[in-house]
């Protein structure tokens, strides 16, 4: 059983709905950011990064347990194991893996900036929000565009950049964005939000994370403990 180690965010997420599409058994073991949990030594052993998710696969390729983090990795080693959601040719894969790094080098980390200057900033700073949510803004244009030349992000068949994008859209709200702007993208979106598995996925540990408005969390998460070396 491959044990997950994650939270309740949209990398978390990716990870989840990837276990629940390819039918795997696995274990979701919590991993409380805003308690500091990612900072734990044993943590630290298989996500040196000290970011969710990570996980342990006991049945690794050569048999032997392996153990890996960042989202996309773990995406593309789950399609690798199982044969899904990454075509088989090179032409195929090479469109997916386009588009898996689209979101790992852009839609991750704008809208996450999105999210922070938004929400979590202790100073609303006028130039950070416009900057964040005109460029989230920007990268949704560019997923309403392609979704008008294919049926999926990739192409006509669903795939792992699909799992890797949808869960960061799911805070359209908080992103500053207006769905009325993108109507292929929302489509899309009203789509995957129906998947069964999705469904599932996005339950996993949702149960268990709070509402970020302690200042003790914030300073785990944004403050000084983040930035030490370990």
């Amino acid at each position: 059983m491959i044990e997950v180690y994650s939270w309740a965010t949209p990398n978390g997420h990716k990870v989840h709905i990837m276990l629940e599409e390819c039918g795997l058994a696995y274990k979701a073991i919590p991993v409380d950011i805003g308690a500091g949990q990612q900072f734990e030594p044993e943590f630290l052993k298989i996500s040196p990064n000290n970011k969710i998710p990570a996980i342990v696969d006991p049945v690794g390729p050569d048999g032997q347990p392996i153990s890996l983090f960042e989202s996309g990795a773990i995406l593309l080693y789950l399609a690798s194991k199982t044969g899904r959601f990454l075509p088989a040719s090179d032409r195929g894969k090479f469109e997916v893996l386009q588009w898996l790094m689209f979101q790992m080098g852009g839609v991750g980390p704008m809208l996450g900036q999105a999210h922070h200057f938004r929400i979590y900033a202790p100073e609303k700073l006028p130039y950070a929000i416009d900057r964040y949510t005109n460029e989230a803004k920007r990268l949704y244009g560019v997923m309403d565009t392609r979704l008008s030349h294919s049926k999926y992000i990739a192409g006509d068949e669903y795939s792992i950049a699909d799992i890797a994008i949808f869960p960061w859209l799911r805070s359209w709200k908080n992103q500053g964005i207006d769905w009325q702007d993108f109507p292929r993208l929302k489509a899309w979106f009203n789509e995957i939000a129906e998947r069964p598995a999705v469904q599932r996925g996005v339950a996993v540990l949702a149960n268990q994370r709070q509402a970020l408005t302690d200042d003790k969390a914030r300073e785990v998460l944004f403050g000084a403990q983040q930035y030490q070396r370990r």
